[in-house]
């Protein structure tokens, strides 16, 4: 980044690329303010890099890996006054991008100021997202350096098909790589105390017993 800027700095024609840029923020600023006002409820959309992205129907093995991990991390957020957890429709706002992450995590000091009428989130504390065929080359590119950059400490990729849910904890705005998981248990970084087994991400009786332990009695 540093010698992109440099060599920017550097050129004679700095001045024409920072209209040029300038000029293009100012398009994608509008095209993004016409994407909030035309949402349309039940249709998950986001916004990157100035484009509308839309998103296809779901497979089972991807809705049901987003559902068991939301409900784990649900209850044991709620029951413990952590936070706020939403799925799939939550629409977060980056500086330049518009998400919509299959699971978020905001500490109290975010989530303090929702209301029943919020509809544009801040950036998450974590996010997890499952990867699928439409969506891995997001989350693993524009998602992975953006989520990083602005402050989501925490991310987990999840691959349903293959059982693995991948760990990232940010260090001076870039992910690394904190645990490749196929089975034992993940422990979250951000929100404490949290820990499910792999298992519990795939499985319906694996996730139906971790639910149980999740009471705040833990038994």
């Amino acid at each position: 980044m540093e010698a992109i800027l440099e060599q920017l700095v550097r050129s004679p024609r700095l001045r024409h690329y920072v209209a040029e840029l300038n000029e293009t923020l100012r398009r994608e600023e509008a095209a993004r303010q016409w994407f909030r006002r035309n949402l349309r409820d039940g249709v998950r959309e986001e916004f990157i890099n100035g484009e509308v992205v839309t998103h296809m129907t779901s497979r089972l093995s991807h809705s049901a890996a987003v559902r068991r991990i939301g409900k784990l991390l649900d209850t044991f957020v709620q029951s413990r006054k952590l936070g706020e957890v939403c799925t799939e429709q939550a629409l977060t706002t980056f500086p330049r991008n518009d998400y919509a992450p299959d699971i978020c995590f905001w500490k109290t000091e975010k989530s303090a100021h929702f209301t029943g009428d919020t509809a544009a989130y801040p950036v998450p504390d974590f996010i997890c997202e499952v990867l699928s065929r439409s969506t891995e080359s997001h989350d693993r590119g524009m998602k992975f350096e953006d989520y990083a950059f602005e402050g989501v400490a925490e991310y987990w990729l999840v691959e349903p098909d293959q059982r693995i849910i991948e760990q990232y904890v940010a260090r001076n705005g870039v992910y690394e790589l904190a645990g490749k998981f196929t089975d034992g248990t993940i422990r979250s970084r951000v929100i404490e105390g949290f820990e499910m087994p792999i298992a519990a991400a795939f499985d319906e009786a694996a996730n139906l017993d971790a639910l149980w332990k999740l009471r705040p009695d833990g038994k």
